[in-house]
């Protein structure tokens, strides 16, 4: 399974994998249970995990950036319903995360994301297309972005 084709869903808890799209919606197949199902995209907006990016103290961090921290990381994973312990294992691991503008919420929420694509074998990182954008002559595209750790409609 790749990182490209891992989607969060307004509405729907957890992740999905993106098995195919049509233009009033996509086909999805949930990490958490494998169940396939179409999801319409007048009721729900979907998020590739490659273009959401968390706050930092610096410049927004893509989330593969944080995900490759904890993957790097020695510290055990939190409870992903302990806010306090959330917060406390990601300014061990993330110092930069500017925690202000980023909710507990959304930490919760990478815990839990981050054990789905363990627990799935998903390989965290960016595809091929999105680190050659980079790579570009200092060319920066400006791909639609989600900016705040994760997606607020979902809750």
């Amino acid at each position: 399974m790749e990182y490209g084709k891992i989607i969060s869903v307004t509405g729907l808890g957890g992740l999905f994998e993106l098995v195919g799209s049509k233009k009033d919606g996509a086909i999805v197949r949930s990490l958490e249970d494998k169940s396939t199902k179409f999801v319409a995209s007048r009721v729900h907006n979907f998020s590739h995990l490659e273009s959401i990016e968390v706050y930092t103290s610096r410049e927004n961090a893509n989330l593969v950036d944080v995900f490759t921290a904890m993957q790097q990381s020695t510290e055990p994973l939190p409870s992903d319903k302990d806010g306090a312990a959330v917060k406390a294992y990601f300014q061990k691991v993330y110092p930069d995360m500017d925690f202000e503008r980023v909710y507990a919420s959304d930490m919760k929420k990478m815990v839990k994301w981050y054990k789905l694509l363990k627990a799935n074998e998903v390989e965290i990182k960016l595809s091929q297309a999105e680190e050659n954008e980079g790579e570009q002559a200092g060319e920066v595209s400006e791909p639609e972005v989600e900016v705040a750790g994760v997606d607020k409609r979902e809750e």
